[in-house]
């Protein structure tokens, strides 16, 4: 059974005399010991979503469950107000007092729940254990790094041991280097205490590196939901494929189908990919294609069936990679690639028909 259910959830903010949708219908399962995403861009919902399973917001329809104790239901009359849900949050702002020690910013979750002060001295130094701070108990909150500061509010989160642990947001404030850190601090911790977590990024790398499972959100909707290496190499729908990583797409019409091949007719002439569901014969379709598997050459290939020719509009190294940007017609290509090519250079683009992603068009 799931530990974190979400049935139909819905809510609507009133700003004045207008009615503002945020979240519509929401079902979402969290597995018991595991991490679920709600992936998507601001507005999405996804915060709302989350403020909504901790208690901070009230929705307007829906079911909200841990370990099938209903902790709202609009049909039932349910509402467990935030402080009875035994839920760890995290959230964007670090929310540390300045005035407070890392000790006494950990310890205050126990505090207010009156334990005594052996036990909270223990609790504490286990979470600060836990999260790398251990020997930092009386260092001002002021005079901790982003990264040590990010490290106290988890702990503090931890520290009253939760059912269930709520992220929104935690690492956008982290530079890159340290926010890759403490991604992976925080993926080994969460897989150590086995805590069902429920995490809320814009970020598609946090995504994809933190989650056994990956919701992706747009417009207080759920589009679509899987396993990270699913989503990204097998979308369902075209918002997930442009939004989980970078991608290059080409409308056609799907045409006939050669046993497990299928023919889509572009603009740009015929291309061929893996038979689909999603496209039977005479429907538009669009084909998708990850920047790493185009192939650039100066000479045509003759070994491969999906052959585009075009121009480079951008070249850029990246020092890992070569990012280049090549016109085939109204579609521009984007590939990885170790050559640096020069601007308005002519190549050939191949891809291998097991590497175009077939998605419906929806206009």
């Amino acid at each position: 059974m799931p530990a974190i259910k979400v049935v139909n959830l819905s809510k609507t903010y009133r700003v004045g005399r207008q009615a503002v949708p945020a979240v519509h219908g929401v079902t979402l399962d969290v597995p018991d010991g595991k991490i679920v995403t709600l992936l998507g861009p601001s507005g999405c919902g996804k915060s709302t979503t989350l403020r909504c399973i901790a208690g901070l917001e009230r929705p307007d329809e829906g079911e909200i469950f841990f370990d099938q104790r209903p902790l709202f239901s609009r049909a039932r009359g349910v509402a467990v107000p935030p402080e009875q849900r035994n839920v760890g949050m995290v959230f964007q702002s670090y929310a540390i007092w300045p005035h407070l020690t890392v000790f006494q910013n950990v310890a205050y979750p126990l505090q207010v729940r009156r334990l005594p002060a052996k036990q909270i001295a223990e609790r504490v130094r286990e979470a600060l254990a836990l999260v790398g701070l251990s020997g930092l108990e009386d260092r001002p909150g002021p005079y901790l790094s982003g990264g040590q500061q990010q490290r106290v509010v988890l702990a503090r989160a931890l520290v009253y041991r939760p059912e269930v642990l709520l992220l929104d947001e935690p690492l956008s404030n982290l530079d890159a280097k340290v926010r890759e850190q403490v991604r992976e601090e925080l993926h080994a911790l969460q897989r150590r205490l086995h805590i069902t977590t429920l995490y809320v990024t814009h970020d598609q790398l946090e995504a994809l590196g933190l989650s056994d499972v990956v919701a992706v959100m747009h417009a207080g909707r759920i589009v679509e939901m899987g396993s990270p290496p699913d989503l990204y190499a097998r979308p369902a729908h075209p918002f997930t494929a442009s939004f989980l990583g970078e991608i290059s797409f080409i409308r056609g019409t799907a045409a006939s189908a050669d046993g497990e091949v299928v023919k889509i007719l572009t603009a740009h002439g015929p291309l061929y990919a893996l038979r689909s569901d999603r496209a039977g014969a005479g429907k538009p379709v669009v084909a998708g294609v990850r920047p790493e598997h185009v192939r650039l050459s100066r000479d045509r290939p003759r070994d491969q069936m999906n052959v585009l020719e075009g121009t480079v509009v951008s070249s850029l190294f990246e020092g890992t990679r070569v990012k280049c940007r090549v016109a085939v017609g109204d579609v521009t290509l984007l590939a990885y690639g170790d050559e640096v090519f020069a601007l308005d250079e002519r190549l050939y683009a191949a891809i291998e028909s097991k590497h175009l992603i077939l998605l419906p068009d929806l206009g």
